[in-house]
This record gives structure tokens, C-alpha cells and sequence, in this order.
């Protein structure tokens, strides 16, 4: 059986989280925890390493590495299974419940006897929560609210999740020596992904083949026609369908399943095969599409933006690497650990923006701490030839939209990210007056996550985008697209907008790990959707420019 890291990475964040809900050792339960967070992240698929090379993996202890064995051995762990099995499941879906952890849950589950998130909904209903210690009538009212988000987000995965697990079947396809293409959301970098679906070119024999090999990941046939095959998997997968298609209409059926239903309306599709898509465009007098952008008729305007292909923003255009932490706040990695990551990558210069002194939670930067830090990094640039490592800071836009540091130590920074992590339940009105003032500050250069969603765990802070690209244009503010794969905001379907504005978008990986420098893949994925111009796109620029940019302020 081949575990995905993300898999591995979810079987110890539960482990860890069912040893805090049934009281056990704390520091055992953390050591779950961060194995978890660094195995979500580590860019090599476990399942291809050797044994003695996992166990060199930062952050991988002795008794970790058993049980890391043990899960790619066995797909679980014993241990894990116990907890299971002396844990209602009801109660190990309410720790999915954003705003209460597993001792919380606990409380829930021992003093009120609630077993599952049906019950918690109606014992908060009821207002029974605010009996139990710790507990009040806000908090009682929020996990109302987070129920009923997690509930309208049932059977989703984020993109980068799906994603790992889909390479390792398609790659096991295409071994067999089939023709296997990743269509429908997949094909489209979707934010989120609802199911997982390829097109197969089909012979003889096929079908048994494919379930064989889908087997191994867990996958078994529910359902099939001559139209498509349903492949189901454990609750932590994502069903899988099959197009099977002959070599004649293989191009056609490639075009039809790789665009959205909207597009396919605006582009006037037939079914009648064709030899390639770039016939297909040309008989419809059109520029050449790529797959992320056929989501909707809104395309068809943004594509007369794009001359060439190449003109449209990718991975390899980066030059630089703009809002990263630092183990300065909450990081963990070194400035210098961070910078070496980039020159390793081929980036030009590296933006460290570690965290204002408003986030206590997350060791923010005194005004002491801030002239430490410039100073080392004054040290770090004496050593760089033709690389450069920028003096930044994500400065916490408070409640007024006025951000927390004086005047003389805002102007210390090379540029400053603005972005809002505290107060999310504004209305719209308040949230758009709040980023205005932040926005209008004459030392904000960027604007960060500009809605402060998280993907399939909080909504975005309600605000007016026209309003807020508008006065990015009038200020020349550059917009943040957040690149972790839990944000990707700003939303991309707003960046067509901020380019007619003349807004450039910088594509910011918010990086707390030297792995978190490659998110910034997430964020040219999404931003090719919307048609997003490398001319555009702040870390495009090269050293030589990107300082003009730094130098010449607002």
C-alpha cells in the first residue's frame, strides 16, 4: 500500500490529538503533532526514501520513525487503532470543529455525554455549553457557526492534497503503458477539489488492469458503463472516475473533460473529434487557452490580454521570494537557512517579514528586536553577491486599520505587509474601512491576505474587492496572493480586475519552513486561471528591478 505524506501527516495529527482527548502524556501527544506539521510539507513522497533516510528527517525521533515504519508497512498503527476503538466516532469528527481542541472535546464528551457533532448542534441550540468551564455564550455561538461551515464542506480537499496522491496513480497508469490525462478540477488547479478524474485511453483487458492498480491505493470499483468508471476509497480519499476513450477521440474528449460546463457553453463545443486543441481554438478564431483558465466565459475576455502563452505568469519566472517567517517569530528556520534555501532555487532575493509586535502569539518583533534583526541581516548581505535579503515585517493591521509600529520604525523597513490577523467577524463595511486606512498608510507596499480565509476551515472576512483594488491602484499598493495552499488569497477571481486597475500581484509563499518556499507553485497555479501577466506579477521582477521598486517607495 503507498501512503501519501499527507496521509501520514493526518494519521499523526489524530494520534496526537486522541492522546490530549483521553489525557495522556502531553509531551508524547506534541511529538505527534510535530511530526505531523513537518511531514505535511517534506517535498519527498516518504514511500520512495530509504529506511535510514527518514530517519534523518528534522523533527523525526526515534519513536516517531517506528511509527512511521509501521504506517508504511501497514497504512496505520496499532496504537492508533486502540485509541480508535475506545473513542466514539462521532466525538473524533467534533475535534474537525474549528475553535474547540481535544480538550475541549473532552469536556464536551465527558460533562454534557455529547457523542457526536449532531448532538453538539443541539446541545448549543439548547445553550448548554456555557454551563462547562471555559466555555461562554461567543464561543458557544462560533462553533454554531463552524459546525455548520464544516458540514457544507463535506467530502473537499485542498488542491496540494489531492494532488501528491494523483501523480502517484497517474505515474502507476502510465507505467502499465496506458495514455492517462488528469482531467475536471485537477486539470483545472482548482483551489479545491471534489473529486479526482482522469481520462484513459482504453484497449483490451483495460478495466481489469486499472482496478488492480487502483487497488493498491485503497481504491475499489463501485460503479461502471461505457461512459465512465466510479472508484471509492477510505473516508480520507476522494472518489476517483475513470473516462475511458479510444485513440480517435481521445484529443476531444481530453478538451471536453478538462473545461469547466461554462466555458464548454461559451466556446460553442461539439463533441465532433479534432486533432489537437490548438485546431479546436483556431477554427473558433480564439488564442490558445490552457486547461486552468476553461472555468468560464470570463476567459474569453482575459485571454485577448495574452499575445503568447509565455506570457502568462509561471513557476520558473520567479525571481524572488517576498513575506516569509523566520525562527525571529515563528518560523523554523534561520534567516540564513531560509536565504540559502532560495539561492539553491535560483531565486535572486529573499523577503523576510517575520511578525509585528501585535502577535504576541506568534513572537512578534519588538522595536528592539527589529534592530537586532536588521543588523544581522546587514551582516548576511555583506556576504551575498548578486543575491539580497530585504528587510520586511508583516505588520498587524489593527482594528482601526492603523498598523502597529511608529512611524521611524516603519520607515526602517524596506517594504511593509500589511495584513489583518486579529478582530476577523467585521462586517463588510467595517472590514473595508479597516484595510482602506491600511491601505492609504504611506508605508504599506503590499496588502496580505486580504480576506484571511483559510480554505474548508474559516470564510474570508467580508469586504468590497472593487473598492480595495481601486484604492490599491490610487495608492500603489501591490496585492498579496497567499500562496499556502490554505489560503490562495487574494481569490483569483479577482486578479483580472486588479491587472485592468494596473495592480500587480506579488505571489507570496508566507513561508514558515524552507519547504514553504515552494508554495509559491500553489499561487502561480491559481493565478494562471486568471490570466495573471509575469509583467504583472511583483517577484517577476529581477534584483535589478525589484530594488528600483524598493528604492522608489509609493
Amino acid at each position: 500500500m503507498l501512503v501519501s505524506n499527507s496521509e501520514i501527516a493526518d494519521i499523526f495529527k489524530l494520534m496526537g490529538n486522541l492522546l490530549e482527548l483521553h489525557g495522556e502524556n502531553e509531551f508524547k501527544a506534541r511529538s505527534y503533532h510535530t511530526a505531523s506539521f513537518r511531514l505535511d510539507k517534506f517535498p519527498t513522497p516518504l514511500y520512495t526514501m530509504l529506511a535510514a533516510e527518514r530517519q534523518t528527517i528534522d523533527g523525526i525521533g526515534k519513536g516517531i520513525f517506528v511509527k512511521l515504519e509501521e504506517i508504511l508497512s501497514t497504512g496505520t498503527m496499532a496504537e492508533l487503532e486502540k485509541l480508535i476503538q475506545n473513542t466514539p466516532l462521532g466525538v473524533i469528527q467534533m475535534m474537525k470543529i474549528k475553535g474547540i481542541g481535544p480538550k475541549k472535546v473532552r469536556l464536551i464528551w465527558k460533562e454534557l455525554e455529547v457523542e457526536s457533532i449532531g448532538e453538539l448542534l443541539y446541545a448549543c441550540n439548547e445553550n448548554r455549553l456555557v454551563s462547562l468551564s471555559g466555555f461562554g455564550e461567543k464561543t458557544q455561538q462560533q462553533i454554531i457557526k463552524s459546525i455548520e461551515f464544516l458540514q457544507s464542506n463535506q467530502g473537499k480537499q485542498h488542491y496540494y492534497e489531492a494532488e501528491e496522491l494523483a501523480l502517484a496513480i497517474q505515474k502507476a497508469i502510465q507505467e502499465k503503458g496506458f495514455r492517462c490525462e488528469w482531467v475536471g478540477e485537477l486539470a483545472r488547479a482548482c483551489e479545491i477539489i471534489n473529486r479526482m478524474e482522469f481520462l484513459l485511453e482504453v484497449s483490451s483487458g483495460s478495466n481489469s488492469t486499472l482496478i488492480s492498480i487502483l487497488q493498491d491505493f485503497g481504491y475499489e470499483q463501485v460503479e461502471s458503463n461505457e461512459a465512465e468508471w466510479l472508484f471509492r476509497g477510505d473516508n480520507r480519499t476522494l472518489p476517483l472516475v475513470v473516462y475511458p476513450a479510444d485513440s480517435s477521440n481521445f484529443p476531444s474528449r481530453l478538451f471536453e473533460l478538462q473545461s469547466g460546463p461554462e466555458f464548454l457553453e461559451a466556446v460553442s463545443f461539439d463533441p465532433t473529434s479534432f486533432s489537437s486543441e490548438s485546431e479546436f481554438f483556431a477554427s473558433r478564431n480564439l488564442p490558445f487557452i490552457i486547461p486552468e483558465m476553461r472555468e468560464n466565459r470570463d476567459t474569453l475576455s482575459w485571454a485577448k490580454d495574452i499575445s503568447q502563452p509565455d506570457d502568462l505568469i509561471q513557476y520558473i519566472d520567479l525571481k524572488g521570494c517576498i513575506h516569509n517567517h523566520s525562527t525571529w517569530s515563528d518560523g523554523a528556520n534561520s534567516i540564513a537557512e531560509m536565504a540559502k534555501a532560495c539561492q539553491e532555487q535560483g531565486l535572486s532575493y529573499f523577503v523576510i517579514s517575520d511578525h509585528s509586535k501585535t502577535a504576541v502569539y506568534a513572537n512578534g518583533l519588538s522595536v528592539d528586536r527589529v534592530q537586532q534583526q536588521q543588523q544581522e541581516i546587514d551582516k548576511l548581505n555583506s556576504g551575498f553577491t548578486n543575491f539580497r535579503v530585504y528587510k520586511s515585517i508583516e505588520s498587524d493591521i489593527l482594528g482601526d486599520g492603523s498598523l502597529d509600529y511608529d512611524d521611524l520604525t516603519l520607515k526602517s523597513f524596506d517594504l511593509v505587509i500589511a495584513s489583518v490577523h486579529s478582530n476577523l467577524k467585521m462586517d463588510e463595511e467595517k472590514a473595508t474601512r479597516r484595510l482602506l486606512n491600511a491601505i492609504e498608510n504611506p508605508y504599506t507596499r503590499i496588502l496580505g491576505h486580504p480576506t484571511g480565509r483559510l480554505l474548508l476551515s474559516r470564510p474570508g472576512y467580508p469586504i468590497d474587492h472593487r473598492k480595495i483594488i481601486d484604492a490599491c491602484a490610487a495608492n500603489k499598493v501591490v496585492i498579496e496572493l497567499n500562496s499556502h495552499p490554505y489560503r490562495l488569497d487574494l481569490d483569483w477571481r479577482w486578479i483580472h480586475y486588479a491587472q485592468e486597475k494596473g495592480v500587480m500581484i506579488s505571489i507570496n509563499p508566507d513561508a514558515h519552513e524552507i519547504a514553504g518556499i515552494k508554495d509559491m507553485r500553489y499561487g502561480v497555479l491559481v493565478a494562471r486561471k486568471a490570466g495573471l501577466l509575469k509583467q504583472n506579477t511583483l517577484n517577476a521582477l529581477p534584483l535589478d528591478l525589484f530594488e528600483n521598486w524598493v528604492r522608489n517607495g509609493k
